[in-house]
């Protein structure tokens, strides 16, 4: 009578997931223990398959349920203008729940060039195709594999895969392996340009390769002692009068502008690899937000942290660091004062959060400025 008690008890107590879907919808009570439990999953696996930072769930969060397919059972699919997931799911004969599973999606919203994992075309069907020759890349100051894997038209995961990686952090001067040839070559340029001003989407490390400079001689001439710049600066690109500063555009950066920009797109839902306000990253949203003020920081959070400098308290407007998923800094938001500071969260999408939260507290590695 007791194993039967038992038994109805957890029957009563399993949510509804179909054996073909591994998207759960979370309910009214339920916790990542309860879930993770249920599903005879760890809560360790459940944080890792939902990027998730902390035990934060909310009602109507969608989570996956499966261990992530390997990439190179799937073939790739680059999202055109009139798309929808339905239509996506459609054209590969499975349904959208499996597709958003593949892609770690938790909406329907997908954005023109966002490239999705799909099942691959039968070899019958197919037309077979040369194999692509294998090269390398060393990596440069500001880089992300997700900015190389569009340099060279491949996926992330594929980058992952054909390097062993098992994270998305590299280091300057590594040296990966790479499929086929860049997509964009830099654009051929007058070699008597003396000046270079800067815009949207500009790294030193882009400008130098442009002009066939080194980042040390760009910042050389430029009397720069980081790789911080903004957008509408302008860089000398010879050592010409070297020792007289290079001219620059009038700033008018502001720290209330900024926080009052970055209030803007509260509730915008994080996206991994985001950097639009259909969703953002935590550094996506750093990125976007200061641009807004004409500032160009760096990509990713270990390359911000590494362009910063330290500070012994934090002030409006400075970047706070955390580590989360892995060792060292991992996520960043901007103080704004009041122990409060804006992110975009993972579970919470972009919110404010006091920096004393015991989730945030524990992991807080310091406070660092811009150079600018």
């Amino acid at each position: 009578m007791t194993a039967a008690s038992v038994g109805i008890l957890l029957t009563a107590y399993s949510p509804q997931v179909s054996a073909d879907e591994f998207i759960y919808k979370v309910q009214s009570g339920d916790t990542l223990w309860k879930i993770a439990s249920t599903n005879n999953i760890s809560i360790q696996d459940l944080l890792y398959w939902n990027q998730l930072t902390s035990n934060t769930i909310y009602v109507g969060q969608e989570l996956v349920l499966t261990t992530p397919p390997s990439p190179t059972t799937y073939g790739t699919y680059i999202v055109k203008s009139g798309d929808t997931l339905f239509l996506i799911a459609k054209n590969h004969n499975i349904t959208i729940s499996e597709l958003k599973s593949i892609n770690h999606l938790t909406s329907d919203m997908i954005n023109i060039g966002q490239i999705l994992n799909v099942p691959k075309v039968d070899a019958a069907e197919s037309t077979p195709s040369a194999p692509q020759e294998t090269g390398t890349y060393t990596v440069v100051s500001g880089d992300s594999l997700s900015l190389i894997a569009k340099k060279y038209g491949t996926t992330v995961a594929s980058l992952k895969t054909l390097n062993g990686l098992t994270s998305d952090m590299i280091t300057v001067g590594q040296v990966l392996k790479v499929s086929g040839t860049p997509v964009e070559q830099p654009p051929i340029v007058e070699q008597n340009d003396k000046t270079y001003t800067i815009k949207s989407g500009d790294s030193l490390s882009l400008i130098a390769k442009t002009y066939g400079l080194t980042v040390s001689q760009l910042k050389t001439y430029n009397h720069l002692t980081s790789d911080t710049i903004y957008v509408g600066q302008v860089l000398k690109l010879t050592s010409d009068g070297i020792s007289e500063p290079a001219p620059v555009a009038e700033k008018t950066f502001s720290v209330d502008a900024l926080i009052e920009e970055a209030k803007k797109y509260m509730g915008v839902p994080y996206v991994w690899g985001g950097n639009t306000p259909s969703g953002f990253d935590c550094s996506g949203f750093l990125n976007y937000v200061y641009n807004k003020q004409g500032v160009s920081i760096p990509r990713t959070v270990e390359t911000l942290w590494n362009s910063t400098t330290p500070v012994s308290a934090p002030q409006k407007g400075d970047i706070v660091f955390f580590t989360t998923y892995q060792p060292g800094p991992s996520h960043a938001g901007i103080y704004m004062g009041n122990n409060q500071f804006i992110h975009a969260g993972s579970s919470t999408g972009v919110t404010i959060t006091d920096i004393n939260n015991p989730y945030w507290k524990a992991r807080y590695l310091g406070a660092k400025k811009l150079n600018i």
